[in-house]
């Protein structure tokens, strides 16, 4: 069986240094093999690169540009409109995931427009986003690179974000019909429900706690000992981004772990961090 493997989400982990490429090593030093991170377009490219060559550490997964944040963005792929801005902005990506030889991008979904219901717009912008999938999917192929779609928990997350199901994702994928274009998901409850169902669609895994997006083994709605032995017996082979927001500072050393064969339970973070994040325990195995 093949063990899990963690990267950690340097969007929300050690944010304490103001640079990506600075995070990059910070993960590094923790004990990390791979990161992802949001955006990485304010950094310097080549300082990114530079890290990530120093470190050996695998960059696994970033996203499109949000758009206009202020203005209420967070993605464009089926915002009806703004087709050319989704693919300048897929062009800027592409250009940082082959400097940084990452195969994944997430193609962010976006907002419903303030000034519309989501009724009266989801089959628009469904058919934008579908024709903006299927445009990746061709450039995408060409690098031999993922693209990966996620449903955004609509009740705690974002209210606004048009893909808000794995079954809405499920469906649009099934549209699509490309097979470098995939399924992304945050560890949920209907992830849980669901895995068996979407797994062979899933290239991507994040955790975080539900409803405070604190560590996993933080007081929360999700038994992530179930989910994570889900993961497990299916055979999941892809990475598990860990983007939460931790208690205290991000960890120092992460995965400095004793592994229990018969529980297959794994003592995480032993020193330098927040006293609630000592110990942290998963019923994993991570790649070490």
């Amino acid at each position: 069986m093949a063990a899990l493997k963690f990267c950690a989400n340097i969007s929300w982990l050690f944010t304490e240094h103001p640079d990506f490429s600075q995070r990059i090593y910070a993960a590094a030093s923790a004990g990390f093999q791979a990161v992802e991170a949001a955006w990485l377009y304010d950094s310097d490219l080549s300082e990114l690169q530079k890290a990530k060559e120093a470190t050996r550490v695998e960059v696994v997964l970033i996203n499109t540009p949000p758009g206009d944040i202020k203005a209420g963005d967070l993605g464009l792929g089926a915002v009806p409109g703004r087709e050319l801005e989704f693919r300048k902005g897929l062009d800027l990506t592409l250009k940082h995931a082959k400097a940084l030889n990452c195969k994944r991008i997430h193609l962010m979904a976006g907002r419903i427009p303030v000034d519309a219901h989501r009724a009266a717009i989801a089959r628009e912008m469904e058919d934008v986003f579908v024709q903006n999938l299927n445009y990746a999917a061709g450039i995408l192929a060409k690098e031999g690179i993922t693209g990966l779609i996620e449903p955004i928990n609509t009740r705690i997350t974002d209210p606004r974000y048009f893909l808000d199901s794995p079954h809405q994702a499920a469906a649009i994928l099934e549209k699509v019909g490309k097979s470098n274009i995939q399924l992304q998901m945050v560890g949920t409850l209907k992830m849980c429900l669901n895995l068996g169902k979407e797994y062979k669609s899933n290239s991507h895994v994040q955790i975080a706690q539900v409803p405070g997006r604190n560590e996993p083994d933080s007081d929360g709605e999700l038994c992530y000992r179930y989910l994570l032995n889900t993961l497990e017996k299916l055979g999941y082979q892809g990475y598990i981004g860990c983007e939460y927001k931790p208690l205290g500072n991000s960890p120092r050393k992460w995965w400095r772990c004793s592994i229990f064969s018969q529980t297959m339970i794994i003592r995480l973070p032993v020193s330098n961090c927040h006293e609630q994040q000592k110990t942290f325990f998963l019923n994993c195995i991570p790649q070490l």
